[in-house]
């Protein structure tokens, strides 16, 4: 079921303010809620200070660790086994790895191993993506290393995402193990409240859902000739290139902007792409085997007798991300690439 939704940014939180309420609101609801990583004690609050003021009013429920992400989400899983909603917040995403037999051959498998019998309710939170020149291993979008884990959610959340909606279900939804994915840089950027069916130009609709497809369209739903679905940071370099196609080449691109990464949400992403019968896949992590490759291939499967052509994806390079500004941005996706790509689905 789809709803026509509108937003505005004014007098709007930022959206690491957003989470940081969020934070506070599901702690003072349910006394199940922890959260545990590293240097979150106030004064400090953790690295983009998500956790901040959370120690200070719940002391004995923000539990500060050793520098280990393997012990701190291994104490998670056994914590959510126990009955409790833990989060865990891995500082940077890249780091997440230290944590994968934890979350692969742990988490994932509690549940299904003993017939549902128990369940494993951990919500791993962390910030991933490049633009702020941090570097090779404090920059990286790994998502595609996640999200063939079966028995796990991994969510997006982004700014046309309610934080505290996101976060309830992340953390007090089914009992299922979730991983959200924050790109850093919107920490600093606007939460755009949804609420009289546009974003500034942009006429808006989304799907009922706390991890919603949100679809963003310059033609107001009467035209579609290329369709971007992309997620998280992503969705203001769609914006902006949907803009310039309009004025530059009047073409018409709608932006889908996905919550859910896995499962993935393959009718909404048809429905939508159903409307141009052109697709662009827009990711910050490298191309090979990446969330677009699953994007391009649901599209084609569902969609082969009317597509005009083939999926085309941007995505960074298969590189490693320098630490240098200009060579980052020369590696990631920007503005001519998906511009490029929607020239290209349109001949």
């Amino acid at each position: 079921m789809t709803v026509t939704t509108s937003a505005t940014t004014t007098g709007a939180p930022t959206i690491a303010g957003a989470i940081n309420q969020a934070l506070h609101d599901l702690f003072a609801k349910d006394e199940r809620v922890y959260l545990v990583g590293e240097d979150l004690l106030d004064p400090y609050g953790g690295a983009f200070k998500i956790a901040k003021g959370l120690s200070t009013r719940w002391p004995d429920r923000v539990l500060t660790t050793p520098i280990s992400e393997a012990a701190l989400v291994g104490v998670c899983g056994g914590m959510a086994l126990r009955g409790l909603r833990p989060v865990a917040e891995i500082m940077f995403g890249d780091f997440i790895t230290l944590a994968f037999d934890q979350i692969l051959n742990h988490i994932a498998k509690f549940s299904p191993m003993y017939n549902g019998q128990v369940t494993c309710p951990v919500t791993i939170r962390t910030p991933m993506g490049g633009g702020r020149g941090y570097g090779p291993t404090h920059s990286q979008s790994l998502e595609k290393y996640l999200v063939g884990i079966p028995g796990i959610n991994v969510v997006a959340l982004s700014q046309f995402h309610d934080a505290g909606r996101f976060y309830d279900a992340a953390v007090l939804g089914r009992g299922e193990p979730t991983i959200v994915i924050e790109h850093k840089l919107l920490y600093g950027q606007q939460a755009v409240d949804i609420a009289d069916g546009r974003v500034q130009e942009f006429a808006v609709r989304a799907t009922d859902s706390p991890f919603a497809t949100v679809t963003l369209s310059l033609g107001n739903f009467k035209r579609a000739d290329v369709t971007v679905v992309t997620y998280g940071g992503s969705a203001r370099l769609a914006m902006s290139v949907a803009r310039r196609m309009l004025i530059d080449h009047e073409i018409f691109v709608d932006v889908v902007v996905l919550g859910h990464l896995a499962p993935l949400p393959v009718d909404d992403i048809v429905r939508e792409v159903g409307r141009s019968h052109r697709a662009v896949t827009l990711e910050e992590g490298t191309g090979r085997f990446g969330v677009g490759a699953e994007i391009a291939s649901a599209i084609t499967e569902r969609l082969w007798g009317t597509l005009r052509g083939p999926v085309r994806r941007v995505a960074a390079d298969d590189t490693i991300i320098p630490a240098a500004r200009n060579l980052e941005d020369r590696m990631l996706p920007n503005a001519e690439r998906l511009e490029q790509a929607i020239l290209h689905v349109m001949e």
